[in-house]
């Protein structure tokens, strides 16, 4: 699935997070800052721009202690209750997740194995059903 982030698509992420973007050249930028941690990240969208030998979505991080990047994202859905957008990488079967919060708080996970996100979650260990339960926002984008 190979998807291009159109100006509304702009706009919902804009709504989600609380915070409007600047365009600048390629990209847009949104600055998010949580006053009462001290916590500010800085979100990047790059709309089908050429990453290596091909053409796609780059979204990119940047956090005082961390700059994380998704190469060719393929979508992305919001959730307004907890105030936070995951973008979606998938290859192979296995998934990447970035997650960027209202609050200026970000997670990744990567290589997570597409099978987990439909699974019983009580059979995993702490450590793995996190994703899963993380990433399973996302799993209507998926196609069947």
């Amino acid at each position: 699935m190979k998807r291009t982030f159109t100006k509304k698509d702009i706009d919902i992420i804009a709504e989600t997070l609380g915070v409007k973007p600047k365009f600048k050249n390629n990209n847009y930028r949104f600055e998010l800052i949580n006053s009462g941690n001290h916590n500010r990240l800085s979100l990047e969208i790059y709309p089908d721009i050429p990453i290596g030998a091909g053409k796609g979505n780059l979204i990119t991080v940047y956090a005082p202690c961390s700059h994380l990047q998704l190469h060719f994202c393929t979508g992305y859905v919001v959730s307004e209750m907890l105030g936070e957008v995951t973008f979606i990488g998938e290859s192979g079967g296995k998934l990447s997740g970035l997650i960027v919060e209202r609050e200026a708080g970000c997670s990744l996970y990567a290589n997570v194995e597409r099978d987990i996100l439909s699974g019983d979650f009580t059979t995993l260990g702490p450590e793995i059903m996190l994703s899963g339960v993380a990433l399973s926002l996302a799993e209507e984008l998926f196609e069947k």
